[in-house]
């Protein structure tokens, strides 16, 4: 049955784990509907929202945004004016835009659209990624009508009754890969172990240079695809050129990949990156291994999520600082050449896939929606 679209004002940033949950829900509610929704995305114009809303199609308006993690105390007023500012950008929009709802997740970039949905009383759900909160969620999660999690152990950071267990939204794309068309699409071989090695949108350097230092090791048993980020991109490309010819073929280096990094997922048999909160979704999604590495001076967040992984067979987690004792070569060769433990590994991923998170939190979303009519300004 065909449903009416919805007015949403949209906020998702930091990174790609952020936006991506955002891109796949709106994507649902538009195939269910047959038609687009009206949607206004708001967010940091230099940050990559900006880059991913565009390239979806979406009309974004820069905000004001403001970061506490980490301030110093002096910087604290300077911070709190700037969150003050990008609120009242908000209140304006949402004046002008009359959402019938505020879909957000994220951490700082979404807290402007959710106060001024709690000044306006236009009902609200904030999505979290991660298992743990951080302070901006745990905090603007008292102002949204609803928090949707992906995991049961994190509605515990909220009053009762406040998360939902949604899982984690993904591109449906996930569910219908074919290793062999991938691979392909890529120009890798066919029947060649495949190690992925990425570290998000911006890129792992301790992890991109203890891959670095053991190229030639690991380009004995795997090909490998190399997502760096743009800032190691060009040493690791020198890097590849001193390989053997037969070696340097089996090594692709690339800054960033967009749609293609689906391709990169579906041809990989084993995964080296970050423990952020695209791992968790993704990963599982198409039935992935992985080794994580949880970037050290991310709070507990990727630590928690790895923990996660490996507490459910999925993953093996290592700790950064090992990344310079030769534990990462061992740990990779050793799985590479272990089909038994690998496909365990496998097996446990796809366990953990979520494929209905798209379609629960947009059912929250038409649960608490206004009308879809015009509606009067609220007062503060």
């Amino acid at each position: 049955t065909q449903r009416s679209r919805m007015r949403l004002l949209v906020s998702g940033g930091g990174t790609g784990g952020h936006v991506y949950p955002i891109l796949a829900v709106l994507r649902y509610l538009d195939e269910q509907n047959k038609s687009s929704q009206e949607i206004c995305y708001v967010g940091n114009a230099s940050g990559i929202e900006a880059k991913l809303a565009t390239q979806a199609g979406l009309p974004f308006r820069e905000i004001t945004t403001a970061s506490f993690h980490g301030a110093a105390p002096w910087a604290i007023p300077s911070r709190l004016s700037r969150l003050g500012r990008g609120t009242a950008q908000c209140v304006g929009i949402v004046d002008e835009f009359l959402p019938q709802a505020v879909l957000a997740t994220g951490g700082y970039v979404c807290a402007p659209p959710i106060l001024a949905a709690w000044i306006r009383k236009v009902p609200s759900v904030i999505y979290l990624p991660d298992v743990m909160p951080g302070l901006a969620v745990r905090t603007l999660g008292r102002c949204a009508t609803v928090v949707a999690v992906s995991f049961p152990r994190s509605t515990g950071f909220f009053a009762p009754g406040k998360a939902v267990v949604t899982g984690y939204p993904v591109r449906k794309e996930l569910f219908q890969i074919d290793k062999t068309a991938s691979r392909a699409k890529l120009g890798l071989k066919q029947g060649e172990k495949t190690l992925l090695v990425l570290g998000g949108s911006q890129g792992a350097h301790s992890i991109n240079l203890a891959v670095g230092a053991i190229l030639e090791d690991l380009l004995d048993v795997c090909q490998i695809v190399h997502i760096s980020g743009q800032a190691d991109a060009s040493w690791l490309r020198s890097r590849r050129d001193e390989l053997p010819s037969a070696q340097a073929e089996r090594y692709a280096v690339h800054p960033y990949l967009h749609e293609e990094i689906i391709d990169a997922l579906a041809a990989a048999d084993l995964a080296l990156a970050r423990a952020g909160a695209a791992t968790t979704g993704e990963f599982p999604a198409v039935g992935l291994p992985s080794i994580l590495v949880p970037y050290p001076h991310a709070g507990r967040h990727q630590e928690l999520n790895a923990d996660h992984m490996v507490d459910n067979n999925a993953a093996v987690k290592l700790a950064d600082a090992d990344l310079e004792k030769g534990v990462l070569r061992d740990t990779i060769l050793g799985l590479l050449t272990d089909d038994v433990r690998l496909e365990s590994l496998a097996e446990g991923a796809r366990r953990l896939a979520q494929p209905s998170a798209a379609q629960r939190i947009a059912d929250l979303l038409r649960e608490i929606a206004r009308p879809n009519q015009p509606t009067q300004r609220g007062s503060s």
